[in-house]
């Protein structure tokens, strides 16, 4: 089992520094923002901050922790520029860089800046090609793809990352028939937002049927999981034993309301947690 802290919205650099600290000095092994362009909930006007550049100053602030965003919204950049940014942080961090992406979901954000969100099914055509393009910019001297979304005609990407072939990639979503099928495609992770223990076995189930129709050793790709902090920090050690049973590899803890002492009970409890699983 691994473990990671997550500090999602609303909160000053300094208490995102505090949480890095945290997650870098107990030694969790990963550490995540999240990538929104306004707050969520009945309240968008509240701080956050743009989720890469915040990875690159988490790259300067950490030395061993591996980081990333869980999940980078398809919709939000460009795949060849995504794919250049994150070549950049993976050198900063001198190659800890977890790669998250989604197919995007939240319909305000895209209305305010006028970016296409599409339906279901566009959304995921549009995450596959921009998976497509960003591993072959990691991976080729060039890279030409004509899309339904996208044209990269003779584009150069270098350097390559650090990490070779590239970066662990972490798809995020839930969807049984076609999210999971791109992530048995894809994917080196997969991660469920929420969700019940036998939710997670259920759809591991589902990920295994879909490995085993492209030809991929289910065993190769993690299954992980997002999980609030509870009121009691005490009741995560319940909360992940029961998640180890239906098969989860990694355990992404959200901090909750108050960052810094959610990150710090959870840090208390890891050498409890690293028993587990």
């Amino acid at each position: 089992m691994r473990y990671g802290l997550k500090l999602s919205q609303n909160a000053t650099i300094d208490t995102y520094r505090a949480v890095w600290r945290t997650a870098d000095e107990a030694g969790f092994d990963h550490c995540w923002n999240m990538d929104h362009l306004a707050t969520l909930g009945p309240d968008n006007t509240r701080d956050i901050f743009e989720a890469w550049t915040l990875l690159a100053a988490m790259a300067q602030a950490t030395e061993r922790t591996r980081i990333g965003c869980m999940v980078t919204a398809a919709t939000y950049r460009h795949p060849g520029v995504l794919a250049k940014m994150a070549v950049t942080v993976d050198h900063v961090s001198n190659g800890r860089l977890e790669f998250g992406l989604g197919a995007g979901w939240t319909e305000g954000e895209h209305t305010m800046f006028d970016l296409e969100l599409g339906t279901p099914r566009r959304r995921l055509d549009r995450l596959e090609e921009a998976i497509r393009i960003v591993k072959s910019l990691w991976t080729e001297p060039t890279t030409t793809l004509a899309g339904d979304h996208y044209r990269v005609e003779a584009a150069v990407a270098e350097p390559k990352p650090v990490q070779r072939p590239h970066p662990p990639i972490w798809i995020g979503g839930s969807g049984r028939r076609r999210t999971l099928r791109i992530v048995a495609e894809h994917a080196d992770a997969w991660n469920m937002a929420g969700g019940t223990p036998a939710d997670l076995a259920d759809l591991s189930t589902v990920l295994d049927e879909h490995c085993a129709a492209v030809g991929r050793d289910p065993a190769t790709i993690r299954r992980t999981v997002q999980a609030r902090l509870p009121d009691d920090p005490d009741d995560l050690l319940r909360v992940a034993e029961e998640y180890a049973a239906a098969g989860a590899d990694d355990i992404i803890v959200i901090v909750g309301a108050d960052p810094e002492r959610g990150a710090s009970a959870t840090a208390q409890l890891l050498p409890r947690l690293r028993t587990i699983g």
